[in-house]
């Protein structure tokens, strides 16, 4: 049934292109040398030039898991405070892109830090091809900017890292999680204090011992929620873990893991003394850094995919 709605899902699409072009065309018959109805046209031609790209975007995914949700996570790195302001950025930046693509997200796991910004933060985004489009971001993430933290207002660098793996069904790969291999404690959920402060350990951090691969959840209302959204989360982590075991595929793709600083960046983001975003896998770079930060990032996200089309072949 989800393979035949997705089907659907992907004529409708295709019926919708075939529409916009044949109003285009019988514009152009109908006011060959009217300037306004050529306007038009440029117009409905550039919605189905946009819808065009991203079924080709679309079509170029071949992996295992490309077509399934994605398990975001943001972590601050070299830079302390900045650091910290720039992983929210990040979030902020992905959670608008994923708004305006129709995704639906779901935060499940943030701890702010002490003076501004996030330590880390865990969310998923939820709907077709999610994680084939995030998976491009895995990464270091470096910022350039005049430091709004310092009273000398002196240029900071600062990294953060992001981690993006495919959400998987309860049913879905060879992965067992057996009881003695994990351990769960419990912590009483993070709020904006006074009455908001929750009173009980509802929030759930799952260790996973032979990996030391550490989840936590703590948004949803009880311990035994957000005990399932953790091991769902773990169980996606080792999923992905024994795929790349497996075949090597996914970690070709993915590179060496650095340390998250200096030098080991995937992409720059410099707003002083100049704006500049440049991926420095695909060499992809626009001036227009604000509106990447505001969530258009979808070039970045296409030049990945052809880069690695390019490397399958």
């Amino acid at each position: 049934m989800k393979e035949a709605a997705e089907l659907r899902e992907e004529i409708e699409r295709l019926d919708a292109i075939d529409r916009l072009i044949g109003e285009a065309t019988e514009m152009l018959h109908l006011f060959p040398d009217d300037v306004a109805a050529a306007s038009d046209v440029a117009v409905t031609l550039g919605r189905a030039r946009d819808q065009i790209d991203a079924m080709e975007m679309a079509a170029s995914f071949s992996g295992e898991f490309d077509a399934h949700g994605a398990i975001v996570s943001i972590n601050a790195g070299a830079g302390g405070v900045d650091a910290a302001d720039w992983a929210q950025m990040l979030a902020r930046m992905y959670l608008r892109w994923a708004e305006r693509a129709g995704f639906q997200t779901r935060v499940v796991d943030e701890s702010p830090s002490e003076e501004a910004g996030l330590k880390s933060i865990t969310f998923f985004v939820r709907g077709r091809n999610a994680y084939g489009m995030l998976e491009s971001e895995r990464g270091v993430h470096r910022l350039v900017r005049i430091s709004p933290f310092d009273a000398a207002h002196r240029r900071h660098t600062s990294f953060a890292a992001v981690d993006v793996v495919p959400e998987i069904e309860a049913n879905e790969g060879d992965v067992e999680i057996k009881p003695d291999e994990i351990r769960v404690e419990t912590f009483k959920s993070g709020g904006a204090g006074g009455q908001y402060v929750n009173k009980t350990e509802s929030a759930v951090r799952v260790i996973h011992i032979p990996t030391g691969i550490v989840v936590a959840s703590q948004q949803e209302r009880s311990q035994a929620q957000n005990r399932d959204v953790a091991l769902g989360i773990l169980r996606a982590r080792l999923v992905q873990r024994a795929a790349e075991e497996r075949d090597r595929q996914l970690a070709a793709l993915r590179g060496e893991r650095h340390a998250i600083e200096w030098g080991s960046q995937i992409r720059s983001y410099v707003l002083q003394p100049y704006q500049l975003v440049k991926d420095h896998r695909t060499n992809v770079e626009t001036g227009n850094a604000q509106a990447v930060l505001d969530g258009d990032i979808d070039a970045f996200m296409w030049g990945y995919l052809q880069r690695r089309g390019r490397v399958a072949l």
